[in-house]
């Protein structure tokens, strides 16, 4: 088979794969919005825990894999070096939320920025960076199985489910009260 023949199943491949990912911490997201108002603070603090963990297990796999490989390969690095910016400034604001307890002075507005980064973030990597890697023609087969572990190599490190949403809606209503640290 044509080396261009793989890439597009590899590059869909990494897509899921990612998009998995992204789904899952929207959800989480549109969970606090949703639970925001209340004052269930052990609920919130587990959720907040729960997606904090599920995005920096993301930009890990991301970062040491996906955006060296892009880098490689792509035309035009911009948009992967503007991901790289935008991880930065998620893990910033991660560190701040682990300095703070649920039903602190602006936990639940860090959290809700935190969201809309995200979202940001996930916009601009449909629209630039999965295109981008539609349209390569490099074999991205090894990456996409790098990816694959790496991702469930560190959900292992961090005690996470690997298994699907409903597992770790489980973590934040209340199963879980251990406090995260991803510094």
């Amino acid at each position: 088979m044509p080396r261009t023949a793989t890439a597009p199943s590899a590059a869909s491949e990494i897509i899921d794969l990612l998009e998995e990912d992204h789904n899952k911490v929207l959800a989480l997201f549109a969970e606090f919005r949703h639970i925001r108002g209340d004052h269930n603070d052990e609920a919130k603090q587990c959720l907040v825990e729960s997606a904090c963990t599920e995005l920096v297990i993301h930009a890990q796999v991301e970062e040491e894999y996906l955006y060296p490989a892009l880098a490689n390969v792509l035309d035009e690095s911009e948009p992967v070096e503007e991901a790289q910016v935008e991880h930065t400034a998620v893990r910033q604001l991660i560190a701040e939320i682990e300095s703070m307890q649920a039903g602190d002075d602006r936990y639940d507005a860090c959290f809700t920025v935190l969201g809309e980064y995200v979202v940001h973030h996930i916009a601009k990597e449909r629209l630039h960076v999965f295109p981008a890697m539609l349209a390569c023609t490099a074999d991205l087969r090894g990456l996409a199985q790098d990816i694959r572990h790496r991702r469930t190599e560190l959900r292992s490190e961090f005690g996470m489910p690997d298994e699907g949403y409903e597992e770790d809606r489980l973590e934040f209503s209340g199963i879980r009260h251990s406090r995260m640290q991803h510094h």
